[in-house]
Parts: structure tokens; sequence; C-alpha cells
């Protein structure tokens, strides 16, 4: 078996995470390889680091991707998994961890019952963009959502939409968010976007401050193909995916749609999708439930 191992630059007390995973790891006959950017954060402390790979490097020999930090971490391993599909293991050292859901304490756990097949996966939809290909070059996709804002401080921008380039509406916004059911936790909640369990087959459409205040969410089947036309003052416009951004010509003509390829994320019973939600977002802290 061969675990590739994924991390950003942490807190030095969350080194002793990644020495246990690894030394866990080998004494299971398990080889592991550490990503080349997160290898040079760990030169320091001395961790036995055998193989490294890069950003464009294929990881179809790779039976697990493990993803040490936070949500971010993890969308960057969804990268790295790409349309391999290789599934991925979030441990969260970070903050909140609706992605990375494993807690330090109870990896050696979770890499036995992986290692004895005692888990299921999560199948999670990725969002594309389809034109212009050039956009975020060979990292087309995202988990989350894709997004489309005004630069800086400039006025609105209007985003005229079109679902199967039937128009549906003109957004009156700083910006429109295109989430995935996974994503509806980020963004697009803060937004006023609707939960959405990560099963549904769908897309929130989430405008961003709307000026046009009668727009709400709008939720959209996931076999739909979704055009981005913008007016601005301004001759640039922001998109995102997922936490990657780059400034566009406002005159950009943007298509999204779903991927053809998934996220796959290993998931135990110890910890369920509405065990997360009631946990991150502190639903039942009230003095009446008891």
């Amino acid at each position: 078996m061969l675990v590739a191992i994924h991390g950003r630059e942490m807190k030095p007390e969350n080194i002793p995470v990644v020495q246990k995973i690894i030394q866990y790891l080998a004494n299971l006959g398990i080889s592991t390889m550490v990503s080349a950017s997160f290898a040079d954060f760990l030169g320091p402390y001395s961790i036995p680091i055998n193989q490294t790979f890069g950003p464009k490097e294929s990881l179809q020999q790779v039976d697990l991707i493990m993803s040490i930090g936070g949500d971010g971490t993890l969308l960057e391993s969804v990268l790295y998994a790409g349309a391999a599909e290789v599934p991925i293991l979030g441990v969260n050292t970070g903050r909140l961890g609706f992605l990375a859901t494993i807690s330090p304490e109870n990896i050696a756990s979770a890499l036995n019952r992986w290692q004895k097949g005692q888990f299921h996966i999560e199948q999670r939809s990725l969002i594309e963009v389809q034109r212009p290909r050039e956009l975020f070059s060979s990292y087309s996709f995202g988990l989350n959502e894709f997004t489309i804002l005004k630069e800086s401080t400039s006025s609105m921008v209007i985003v005229h939409t079109f679902v199967d380039e039937e128009y549906l509406n003109a957004y009156w916004a700083d910006g429109l968010i295109i989430s995935t059911p996974t994503g509806s936790t980020g963004y697009s909640l803060s937004c006023g976007g609707p939960i959405v369990s990560p099963q549904a087959n769908c897309f929130i459409l989430t405008p961003v401050s709307p000026h046009n205040l009668n727009m709400r969410p709008l939720v959209l089947s996931d076999d739909k193909i979704i055009s981005l036309e913008v007016e601005s003052r301004s001759n640039n416009v922001l998109v995102s995916l997922d936490a990657r951004s780059m400034p566009v010509d406002r005159y950009t003509k943007i298509t999204v749609q779903k991927a053809k390829f998934c996220a796959k994320l290993v998931k135990f019973d110890i910890i369920s999708y509405y065990d997360t939600l009631r946990n991150k977002l502190n639903w039942g802290k009230d003095a009446r439930n008891r």
C-alpha cells in the first residue's frame, strides 16, 4: 500500500501529529510520500520522508491521500486526487473541520479501521469551469464553489445568468456564488444560502449582498450548464474556485457545470454528517435541550 500525505504550514504543536501518522503507517508496513511543499515545511523537524510528489504528478498508484490540517488543506488534496479519484482522509488540526473530521487523538483508530476496510466512501460532486478552459489552468474544478465577485471596492456588478442557455436572471450584487452541496456550509451559508445534504444532486445559486432584495438563493439540478455574463464599471472582476482566485476581464463569458469525476472522502461510522452539523454549528446549544 502507498499513502500520500498533504498539509500546509502548521503550528509547532501539531508537528507530533504528522510524526505519529508517518510512524504508525511505517509500523503497518505502509509506504508514504509527502507533497513537496509540505516536505519543505517539515524539513527542519527531522521527520523521515522517503518520497515526495509535486502538484502535477499523477497519484493513480496511491491508495489513500491523508490531508492534515483544516478544510482548506482538504480542498487542496482534492486537486491532487483529481480525475484519479483517490480516496481522501481528512485529519483536522485546523479550526472548523466540516470536511476534515478525524481528530488527532483518533488517528490510530481511523487508520486501523481503514486498513481493515471498515469504512465507507462518500462521493462528493465537483464543480468545473467549462469555459474559458484556461481559467485555473489544469485545476479547473473545485469541491465547494465557483464565485464571481466585484473587484476591490468598485461598485456592484450585474451577473447575467443563463441555465442551459435559457435566461434566468440579472443579479445586481457584489457577486454570485454557485455552490455544490458540499459547499453549502461554506461561503454560500454565510450569504444566506441553505444547508444541503452532500448527497443531493444540485447546485445552489446564492447572490452576495444583492441590491434587488427580492432575490433569494436558488437550487438547481446539477445536470444543468450555467453560463455567466458580467457588467461592471471596473475593467476586471474577480473569480474564485474554492480558495483560488484571479482577476478576469469583465467581458469574459464563463460557463460552469458538474465535473465528470468526483471527490471520494473516507468516512467512518463514528461521526455522521448530522453530528458534524450539530457540533460545528452549535445546534441544540440551548438550556431547554437536556
